[in-house]
């Protein structure tokens, strides 16, 4: 049962989070021959202001 977790910084649309759950299943399934009802995929959301590399946020990055 392929567990897939993907961390991305919130604001895409609905649309684009249900195709990129479409997409990575068919990954998945194509890849590994998984059965589709076996393959799970988590998409956690992260607020702007909590990701940050090299000790700045995206959320600073995106304001300069």
């Amino acid at each position: 049962m392929p567990l897939i977790e993907v961390t991305l910084v919130a604001g895409r649309t609905p649309e684009q989070l249900r195709t990129l759950i479409s997409r990575l299943t068919d990954a998945a399934e194509e890849a590994v021959g998984a059965p589709r009802p076996s393959i799970r995929v988590i998409l956690r959301e992260v607020p702007a202001a909590h990701w940050a590399a090299g000790d700045v946020t995206i959320e600073e990055r995106n304001q300069e």
